[in-house]
């Protein structure tokens, strides 16, 4: 299981994902350009001494990105139709997440069949992406078994 983040633009949202793939075990993959320097105090402060600890990779853009994707993408995004919780995950899957201003490009949309939202209230435009990640992330290493063992 790995999450890719789709030209990441907050340091914060972007260092709690490291935390996050380096406690479960989670690869992460950077898409470029973020809007922020790697090594801003912010991203390091919510990633603290985790980010040296997980799997990530970077990319210097989305070409370089899917054509050198070995899984099936499953694209979040709150235009999707089907809820996350519906969906057969599988172990190698990797959980696309977009900017956090403006999501995907139709580009990017077209290019993965797989889509799910996360069901909210109406009127309600978006979660954080990390806090997006977690919740489906949980449900996909639920659904894999993929959570680590002691």
């Amino acid at each position: 299981m790995r999450i890719a983040l789709y030209q990441p633009e907050i340091p914060q949202n972007t260092g709690t994902l490291l935390r996050l793939g380096a406690c479960l075990k989670v690869g992460i993959d950077i898409i470029e350009p973020c809007g922020f320097v790697f090594s801003d105090q912010r991203l390091q402060r919510s990633g603290m001494d985790y980010i040296q600890e997980c799997d990530y990779q970077g990319y210097a853009s989305w070409d370089h990105f899917y054509q050198n994707k070995k899984s099936r993408l499953v694209l979040l995004t709150p235009f999707a139709s089907i809820p996350y919780f519906e969906f057969a995950f599988q172990a190698e899957d990797t959980l696309l997440l977009g900017r956090e201003s403006d999501g995907f490009p139709q580009e990017v949309v077209a290019l993965c069949p797989h889509q799910l939202k996360i069901p909210m209230v109406a009127q309600r435009r978006s979660l954080n992406i990390a806090l997006a990640a977690s919740m489906v992330l949980g449900e996909a290493l639920r659904q894999t078994k993929g959570f680590p063992h002691d």
